[in-house]
């Protein structure tokens, strides 16, 4: 496939950098990618067609290469190849690694991530969007083709920024049928922070459920999926698959079975956010969820994964089956599984298995789920006891059950003992 630019030609960029094309990666609607190299480095050039290399998306630019990317899993734009108006011109970015796959692969299972990796992928994922909500920005076109993660570890990288602008400002761009806010399939919006929650919650529900929120037997009956069908469904008479109170959009089974069998696999914490993100959501933009309530949750599944004794599989615990008096049961073997001891601290549940890790989010809730505070452990004198040893800078007040306290300090451990308490500092953390 040929492209605008011939491979071997020098670019020179506006900082000064020269680039020498290598290959044409790709072609989209607004222009083509290709692989570049410069000292010895290869980087990514979108290279604009004419007639979308406008002032406009110039300026765009220009403020997205001066701010800087909001967080490390931006492939943002950081130079620019500009000769004059009229003419076409491009950027730079960070080149993608061929290990990071998309969401469409994981749904066709040319990625299978274990489902810790899952989690860390929508943690890692939405902590990106959260950052670049933070300065100001809304990203407008929050779908499949811009997210792509290492399924091996959960990294993610968000590329397509060259869109992105501050929060309420004039663009042409809307966003990807199917991921579009109800308020803009109608008409009666622009793109902002809050269609970019309802965006993000269509693209985390595709990825837990490998099925569209809105899309059952609805979208099974629709003969021809044309413009008036499509704005209906997702636009002016939206139904959840799942609503609580309304059982006429429900997954088909033989033609949705994704949503029927991966819904019962998640915890009611997720399914509640889905839920009101899918019901209320639809009408109400401010009551959407937030990234914060999503981040705290998925940090809860990452540490509240048991793996199945009897056939290896990896289930979810669940505090309300728990506190009704429903067993966990394997969705591999169905065979019921015990519950592990746990320690709950305010809003985090972390099961206790060997080498669990505590993470500063735990204890400070400020969603740093890289930062290690604190690991399981097994007393050497004593293999059957075990405890938590504190990795972090700080010492910790172990409480017993009778009251006693003594004091924990780095490299020393807690044991984990029922109604045993640990103080941090920040919050005070209950064994169960």
């Amino acid at each position: 496939m040929d492209g605008q630019l011939k491979n071997g030609i020098v670019l020179t960029s506006e900082s000064g950098n020269k680039y020498t094309v290598n290959q044409l990666l790709g072609a989209g609607g607004q222009g083509e990618v290709y692989s570049v190299d410069s000292n010895g480095k290869t980087y990514a050039l979108k290279w604009y067609y004419k007639n979308t290399a406008t002032k406009n998306q110039k300026e765009i630019l220009d403020n997205l290469i001066q701010k800087g990317q909001p967080d490390a899993s931006f492939l943002w734009p950081q130079d620019m190849i500009f000769k004059s108006y009229g003419e076409s011109f491009g950027y730079i970015m960070p080149l993608r690694p061929k290990n990071y796959k998309s969401i469409v692969d994981m749904m066709k299972r040319k990625a299978e991530p274990s489902f810790y990796c899952l989690c860390r992928a929508a943690y890692n994922l939405t902590k990106g969007y959260n950052a670049l909500h933070g300065k100001g920005y809304s990203y407008r076109d929050i779908s499949f083709g811009n997210v792509f993660f290492d399924p091996d570890t959960g990294d993610v990288l968000i590329c397509d920024n060259d869109n992105v602008s501050y929060n309420g400002a004039e663009s042409g761009v809307y966003g990807t049928p199917r991921f579009m806010a109800p308020e803009i399939v109608i008409g009666k919006a622009k793109p902002s922070r809050n269609t970019d929650l309802f965006s993000l919650a269509v693209l985390l529900f595709y990825m837990f459920m490998l099925n569209h929120p809105l899309e059952g037997k609805r979208e099974a009956q629709i003969k021809c999926m044309d413009i008036h069908a499509m704005n209906q469904l997702y636009g002016t008479d939206p139904l959840f698959i799942f609503d609580p109170d309304n059982k006429d959009n429900r997954p088909l089974a033989g033609y949705q079975d994704n949503a029927l069998v991966f819904w019962d696999l998640y915890p009611q914490q997720l399914k509640d956010l889905f839920t009101r993100s899918f019901t209320m959501g639809l009408k109400q933009p401010n009551r959407r969820i937030t990234e914060a309530k999503w981040l705290d949750t998925f940090a809860n599944l990452m540490s509240e994964i048991i793996i199945c004794p009897n056939c290896g599989a990896e289930v979810f615990y669940d505090s309300q089956k728990e506190g009704s008096g429903v067993a966990h049961t394997c969705w591999g073997c169905q065979k019921t599984i015990a519950i592990p001891s746990k320690i709950v601290i305010g809003r985090n549940t972390v099961l206790l298995l060997a080498n669990t890790k505590l993470y500063k989010h735990h204890i400070d809730g400020g969603h740093d789920m890289e930062t290690v505070v604190g690991e399981v452990v097994q007393n050497p004198n004593n293999p059957n006891m075990w405890g938590v040893k504190n990795l972090s800078k700080e010492n910790w007040t172990y409480i017993k059950a009778d009251g006693t306290q003594i004091p924990v300090a780095e490299g020393r451990s807690a044991a984990i003992a029922k109604d045993a308490k640990i103080d941090f500092g920040q919050n005070v953390g209950e064994f169960y």
